[in-house]
């Protein structure tokens, strides 16, 4: 899954893609996108807004502005692909499923910031991707205390699989949630329990790439954390990751390979 930011303020500079008037950067979103595709991505994840500690919220105007000129562009480029709609919001879930057809909803909350997404996700027959998350960009980092950080998300996806059931959804994936009110030690152990949610019979979707579980522990720059993240693709591909959320494609694309063939 290869990432395409419509921000201004994500934590990788180079995934961003809105311009100095606040517009998205169509071109330069399409030509990622193309680079992506060429590389081998196999579904691509396009985000409106930054979820990173800190990060200032926009407006729901602002949001669909920075998507429907992209979603319009792919779909006039790029028909068929797969993609992927990172918002916690039911509206526009369904402005981008007017605008491209069936996509899949990547909500941080999993549903929890919109009483509506889940409940609009399966009328509209939508897969959803699940993401676990305490409080909001501003306030996420003081959250970070847990009985026993995997069983207690591993209850969460329980509860959350009821209510996905209830909201008619049934393909819904797991992702819990790397640096979202979590600190480097959860992080981590949670990478090396990820084997345990299978016991849902989800697909696991990892999103570690270039993120401060890494920079942080090694005291280098997002900039720097290529070969680091490669490390951790490999480790939760051995731990059953079914997909991996990744800046940089070619090269998850090889650490998968070289996975499969040391698997055989």
């Amino acid at each position: 899954m290869g990432i395409v930011n419509l921000t201004d303020d994500s934590f990788y500079p180079a995934s961003r893609n809105l311009g100095t008037d606040g517009k998205t950067d169509t071109v330069r979103a399409m030509l990622r996108i193309e680079k992506m595709l060429e590389e081998g991505a196999d579904m691509i994840d396009i985000g409106a807004w930054s979820s990173r500690p800190g990060a200032a919220p926009i407006t729901l105007e602002e949001e669909w502005a920075r998507l429907h000129p992209l979603l319009d562009g792919i779909a006039a480029s790029f028909p068929g692909i797969s993609i992927s709609i990172d918002t916690t919001d039911s509206t526009v879930a369904e402005k981008c499923f007017d605008t491209i057809g069936r996509f899949t909803v990547n909500d941080i909350s999993a549903g929890e910031d919109d009483p509506q997404m889940l409940g609009t996700a399966g009328r509209l027959g939508l897969p959803y991707i699940a993401m676990h998350k305490r409080g909001t960009p501003a306030t996420m980092q003081t959250m970070c205390t847990y009985n026993d950080v995997t069983e207690d998300l591993l209850d969460y996806f329980r509860r959350f699989g009821t209510r996905a059931g209830d909201a008619g959804i049934a393909d819904w994936i797991i992702d819990p949630g790397f640096g979202f009110a979590k600190n480097t030690e959860q992080n981590f152990r949670l990478l090396s329990d990820l084997d345990r949610f299978s016991v849902f019979g989800r697909r696991i979707l990892v999103g570690v790439s270039r993120k401060s579980m890494i920079y942080k522990t090694f005291g280098i720059t997002p900039e720097e954390a290529l070969p680091q993240t490669q490390v951790l693709h490999f480790a939760a591909l051995q731990k059953g990751a079914d997909i991996l959320r990744v800046h940089d494609v070619g090269e998850a694309v090889r650490t998968v390979k070289v996975y499969r063939m040391t698997s055989e």
